[in-house]
């Protein structure tokens, strides 16, 4: 692919197809490209980003930055269990959202009332999959159908009035690795999906385009390329093997397609994000180096046809779980006195990326977070310019900045085409990164848990980096031409919230601590609050319902906040108490939520509790390895799942082996760990009872 960062295929023919008049709607696609359409009046929210493009933006302008302070809550919903991240749609006054593992409600999106619910049961069908991925971001809607995706990696379509499913197509084989958290797209009269599992497993990443009525699949694009002796699907999977050194194929290569897609309609065109490798470290899978494409990229496809017609690549030979997963919001820009038709994203890296969407060239790229990994990106090459000790060889530990949670991660990007900035919601934290001794090296073939998959192989890594920024979060405006910041709310330290821009001069932002909020879009000025009672990190959406304009958000924790509960506990979130809602906002709303009580974690007695300082030392592995992603570091849990320290489970050794080896609360989304040893559910509910007893002791209990 050479030495530069891009790579085309037809430029001349793309050129063409940008310039030209968009093509004309046939008669199947009318009701879902109107409606889809970037240029929509914005009435209905019919895709994860709104329209096409991805924007998270609303032209609609009755509330505005003048009246927002009568904004009220006009309807809630409480939810069951299960986390509650989704963005919603709208469509002809009827939301959809989606909670827990793909349960999908359909509710009257002026009052709030039931129309159907469907549950796909994708918990009882993952098994092993349910110890990675936590929930649902998001569906999809094109033409009277909604589809979601399962976590056991169903692509399914329902009846949008009724809730019955039209069919059902499984995208991956049922013994890989992989899930479904993503939201798919639908485009022409097809339906996009991917999949995550590279963290955890020998995954060869691909997205999916199925017949949106059928669900037939139409075609299929690999993100990296496989075994050479079987020979290559295309000439663009042959140029990436050139990248790439060893026998990558054995242990998968990744580029999983979890989260960021985009259509431009202009060229025809479905814009992926690609992920991090499998294994994360370069140095395993591809010991000889090189670029290894098409990891990390944005990669443009053929929407017709999934050919291959060009990619940017911002981490080459990626090594710290950088992926280029983001939001990918395409714009029409005025940069030196030209239009531009460009995409704009902000990935892990910390990087914001403007690129010309109708041959993938870089057009300028700045860090708006804190970087140690590389000093500038090269604008010639399209290539970083790489700090030598970010690979951390030669025994070195390097301070790695951002960590691998990134500075922007799967939380809603907005950008406004009135103001014309990018709104960023970011976080600050470090990591330090250093190689292994051999002699505590894992095998990637092997069974590796959750955890350690991550941190594992040939290196490690402490996400204790000494600065006084690590942890805390911003909201940041962004002018993307200029490439600088314009404003900037701080936020609550842990996970940053999601966000959405309107032609009223607005941006929303829900927070972890409980807090949504509404900002002046072009000068950050506080404008509203209201106290949610609970994290509201999911992204949240305006429509309107004869005449009448409603803001709406689902409120609960999920997904990545898990790990961090050590550092969230200040914020009382619990799995079993915390209030999952939807809130629905107008303006005039005079609805009130009930009175919160805060969650204060509370031990079990356990009067046959002996103290074992070596086996609970032994057990603290045993749960950060397998455990900690979910039920949070130290067993303090920030709402993904239960806090272990507070259940009577670990009181009993015959109820812990049937919850954790025989799989008893599946269903509710717990994973089994069938071949946990003896010794090591012995030592778990010890470390468990130690933890619990800890807290009585600082409770006084």
């Amino acid at each position: 692919m050479g030495s530069k960062r891009w790579a085309t295929v037809g430029l001349v023919g793309l050129i063409a197809s940008a310039s030209a008049q968009q093509p004309p709607l046939t008669a199947v696609q009318k009701d879902g490209e109107s409606k889809l359409d970037d240029r929509s009046d914005g009435a209905d929210w019919a895709g994860y980003g709104r329209s096409y493009g991805e924007q998270h933006f609303s032209p609609l302008k009755r509330i505005d930055d003048r009246n927002v302070s009568r904004l009220g809550l006009a309807w809630s919903i409480d939810l069951g269990p299960g986390n509650s991240v989704s963005t919603p749609l709208a469509i002809d006054g009827i939301l959809y959202f989606t909670t827990g593992y793909s349960v999908i409600h359909a509710v009257d999106a002026a009052t709030g009332k039931s129309l159907w619910t469907y549950d796909s049961k994708a918990a009882e069908k993952s098994g092993f999959r349910l110890r990675q991925g936590w929930g649902s971001r998001g569906i999809g809607w094109s033409r009277g159908k909604i589809y979601a995706g399962t976590h056991d990696g169903r692509l399914i379509a329902l009846d949008a009035r009724s809730g019955k499913l039209l069919w059902s197509a499984q995208t991956f084989a049922a013994d890989e690795p992989r899930y479904i958290t993503g939201a798919p797209r639908a485009f022409r009269d097809m339906v996009i999906i991917g999949h995550g599992g590279a963290d955890v497993g020998a995954i060869r990443g691909y997205v999916s385009a199925y017949d949106a009525d059928t669900g037939a699949l139409r075609w299929r694009w690999y993100t990296v390329p496989g075994n050479p002796a079987d020979g290559f699907e295309n000439e663009a999977m042959a140029a990436a093997a050139r990248t790439w050194t060893g026998e990558w194929w054995k242990m998968g290569g990744g580029g999983t397609v979890w989260n960021a897609m985009s259509y431009d309609r202009e060229t025809d065109t479905v814009l992926l994000g690609t992920g991090n490798g499998s294994p994360w470290n370069q140095k395993l899978r591809s010991p000889g180096g090189g670029d290894n494409l098409y990891l990390c990229s944005i990669v443009a496809l053929d929407a017709k046809t999934g050919r291959y017609k060009w990619h940017y690549q911002v981490n080459p030979g990626e090594s710290w779980d950088y992926n280029a997963a983001m939001d990918i919001a395409l714009a029409d820009l005025t940069i030196d006195g030209k239009p531009r038709k460009v995409l704009i994203t902000a990935p892990k890296n910390g990087f914001l990326y403007v690129i010309d969407r109708i041959n993938g060239r870089l057009i300028s790229a700045k860090p708006y977070a804190k970087v140690t990994w590389a000093s500038h990106i090269d604008v010639a090459t399209g290539r970083p310019v790489e700090n030598p000790d970010a690979r951390f060889g030669d025994g070195k530990t390097f301070e790695l900045w951002p960590s691998p949670m990134g500075s922007h991660s799967w939380q809603a990007m907005a950008f406004s085409p009135v103001t014309h900035l990018v709104y960023i919601p970011t976080a600050e934290k470090g990591a330090l990164y250093r190689d292994l001794p051999p002699e505590k090296q894992q095998n990637w073939a092997s069974d590796v848990p959750l955890m350690g998959a991550l941190a594992g192989l040939i290196m490690e890594m402490d996400y204790k980096a000494a600065d006084p920024r690590s942890g805390s979060t911003a909201l940041i405006a962004w002018d993307p031409v200029a490439q600088k910041e314009i404003w900037r709310q701080p936020g609550p330290s842990g996970v940053p919230g999601s966000t959405m821009a309107t032609a009223g001069n607005l941006l929303f932002q829900g927070t972890l601590d409980g807090r949504f909020r509404a900002f002046a879009a072009d000068s950050g000025k506080p404008l509203w609050s209201f106290a949610t009672q609970a994290p509201a990190i999911a992204a949240p959406i305006t429509y309107s319902v004869a005449g009448r304009q409603y803001v709406t958000i689902l409120t609960g924790g999920g997904l990545s906040v898990g790990i961090t509960g050590e550092a969230l506990a200040k914020y009382g979130i619990d799995y079993r108490e915390q209030k999952r809602r939807v809130l629905t906002f107008a303006l005039g709303g005079r609805k009130t939520l009930p009175a919160a009580h805060p969650f204060r974690p509370t031990p079990p007695d356990d009067p046959s509790y002996v103290a074992d300082a070596v086996a609970a030392q032994r057990g603290a592995i045993v749960f950060a390895t397998r455990c900690a992603g979910c039920h949070g570091m130290q067993a303090v849990a920030a709402g993904s799942a239960p806090d272990l320290r507070t259940s009577s489970v670990p009181t009993s050794g015959e109820a812990l082996s049937a919850v954790v080896r025989e799989g008893v609360l599946s269903a509710a989304g717990m994973p089994p760990f069938a071949e946990m040893r003896d010794g090591e559910l012995a030592d778990l509910r010890q470390y468990l009872r130690n933890r619990a007893g800890d807290l009585r002791a600082k409770i006084g209990k």
